[in-house]
């Protein structure tokens, strides 16, 4: 019988061609668990904005695995010891880190799921994947969950310059198009060295880091907080909790057999067992909008209005202040949807409401970007750096929201 190649060359828009480095990795990559996250979108609603952000999780992934080979070339190279087994657990660990997402990435998390975090639900995957891969997952789950004992394994895979962020950050930029967030993701990775076993960024790649930060807050700004993507993603949020409120008062309600058990049942980290991962795994993209697409002929005013301001992209207005959005405002807008729609203040809540984002580019935490002077100093990149605004990109930034129907008040 003829064996299968499993040392497969993918073509990928960003990096071009990206080998598969080893058979574990494509027969996590086969998985049906990891072929769902090609139907999940990478940027949530973010398309309602950008029409080209219709890129995967799956992409992601892949992309994150490249650079990951990359950085372990570059560090190997360096000096830095790397074993076979602690590479591949590098490449297991960064190809399954968002195996977690639900539809839309974060959506789910807010709405008919009780606070389960994507991060929670990969580990459930890691932990099951690892039993039918017989123990070869338990080096990449240490590094996943932060608990290798070499650190800047750990710190490849979550931190402030991790391969996450250097993946999605240069790809999100080429598929929505705005080039601010375009980073030059090579350079950093060949400025990275190890000292004390915690990763540092060499001088000479300065630069390169100052960009980095400044595009994440671009890209913040820009793209994953804009205004109408936000008002979109609190919709869709809306969208499920509403579906669920009318389930558990005995509404019929269509959905997939999937989305309809996460309806059914509540659920939360503690009962999020292998049956209700099983039937995660089933879920997608396709189950919510198949779902708003029935809904937007709904009996239930709620329901049907908000799905089909997702479905035909007729969004809430939303207006950013600097300032907390004072309680009379969101009263009288309410006062007026109640009597406008002859609806109860309770379902008005749906379609008035409030909010606030923070941006923070850089954090003064434990996982800082450390430059590697000349002479072996080593330096935050606050400090090291001559860009004055970093140290005010090191600040959140919060903004607060309202939400409400633009046609109508």
């Amino acid at each position: 019988m003829k064996s299968l190649n499993k040392l497969k060359i993918l073509n990928d828009p960003i990096y071009g061609f990206i080998t598969i480095p080893n058979s574990l990795i494509f027969d996590l990559i086969q998985h049906k668990y990891f072929q769902r996250l090609r139907r999940i979108t990478q940027m949530g609603m973010s398309y309602l904005v950008y029409p080209g952000a219709h890129h995967t999780r799956f992409h992601h992934a892949i992309g994150c695995v490249y650079l990951m080979q990359q950085a372990v070339n570059v560090l190997r190279f360096k000096g830095v010891s790397i074993s076979e087994e602690e590479e591949i657990g590098l490449y297991a660990a960064i190809l399954l880190h968002d195996i977690g997402h639900g539809p839309f990435s974060h959506a789910m998390e807010h709405s008919i799921v009780n606070n389960v975090s994507h991060e929670e639900i990969s580990l459930l995957f890691m932990e099951h994947l690892n039993e039918e891969f017989n123990g070869s997952l338990t080096l990449a789950i240490d590094i996943f969950k932060g608990q290798y004992p070499r650190k800047f394994m750990c710190q490849l895979i979550s931190g402030q310059l991790d391969m996450d962020r250097a993946d999605y950050l240069k790809r999100d930029s080429f598929y929505t198009g705005v080039a601010e967030g375009n980073i030059n993701s090579e350079r950093l990775i060949t400025m990275l060295n190890v000292v004390d076993d915690n990763l540092v960024v060499e001088e000479k790649g300065i630069y390169s880091v100052e960009k980095f930060i400044i595009a994440r807050r671009l890209m913040y700004w820009q793209v994953y907080l804009h205004k109408t993507g936000l008002a979109a993603e609190q919709l869709l949020i809306r969208v499920l909790k509403r579906a669920k409120e009318l389930h558990d008062s005995g509404t019929k309600i269509t959905a997939s057999a999937a989305l309809e058990y996460f309806l059914n049942n509540k659920i939360s980290i503690d009962n999020f067992n292998t049956k209700t991962l099983h039937v995660f795994s089933q879920l997608d993209d396709f189950d919510i909008i198949s779902a708003m697409k029935a809904w937007q002929n709904h009996d239930d005013f709620v329901l049907s209005k908000l799905s089909d301001m997702i479905i035909n992209r007729n969004l809430l207005r939303i207006k950013l202040k600097n300032k907390p959005i004072k309680t009379k405002s969101i009263d009288k807008f309410r006062k007026e949807l109640v009597a406008l729609y002859n609806i109860s203040e309770n379902e008005a809540e749906y379609f008035v409401f409030s909010g606030s984002i923070e941006n923070q580019a850089y954090q003064l935490s434990n996982k800082r970007i450390n430059i590697l002077h000349k002479s072996g100093k080593i330096q935050d990149i606050v400090k090291a750096s001559d860009q004055l605004n970093l140290k005010a990109l090191s600040k959140p930034v919060t903004k607060y929201y309202i939400c409400y129907p633009k046609d109508k008040l």
